[in-house]
């Protein structure tokens, strides 16, 4: 029996393409660098957007801080410097000392930032109020406690 047609040849008797153009390899390639392109500008938030997770995240600690307190009966602190915060437990025999290997463990600041407070004391049975200005670049938030015990971060203009 005889074969029909020819390895690599068509139909018509011409040989099939193998690979691809240089248009089809171009759109491909601008395609893929689009792609990269927006991957990098989603994964670099601006100063504001990078600023507003770090004052929530603070706030929330802030208020795990007030939440041990009142559930220990004993106060709790937390200190601001240049260019990191603490948190510090007042323990009956030693007086404070620093919160370590947990949750409430010193944190270092994001270049750039800068925080307005730098003590705060968590009383267990007096609920503290207290504000707390977060600065980087152009971009303001204020974390605010009220005698309620709510704490909310606010963007500044």
């Amino acid at each position: 029996m005889m074969p029909t047609s020819v390895p690599g040849l068509c139909s018509r008797g011409k040989t099939r393409a193998r690979g691809f153009t240089l248009i089809e390899l171009l759109v491909v390639l601008l395609v893929m660098g689009l792609c990269a392109g927006l991957v990098a500008a989603i994964s670099r938030p601006d100063d504001g957007t990078r600023l507003r997770v770090e004052a929530e995240r603070l706030a929330q600690l802030l208020d795990l801080a007030t939440l041990e307190s009142r559930f220990s009966g004993k106060p709790v602190a937390w200190t601001a410097e240049a260019t990191q915060y603490r948190f510090w437990r007042w323990r009956d025999d030693a007086g404070w000392s620093e919160a370590r290997d947990d949750s409430l463990r010193a944190r270092s600041l994001p270049p750039g930032m800068a925080i307005s407070a730098s003590r705060i004391e968590f009383d267990p049975y007096v609920p503290a109020t207290y504000e707390v200005q977060m600065t980087l670049g152009e971009a303001r938030y204020l974390i605010a406690a009220s005698a309620m015990g709510e704490v909310r971060v606010h963007g500044l203009q």
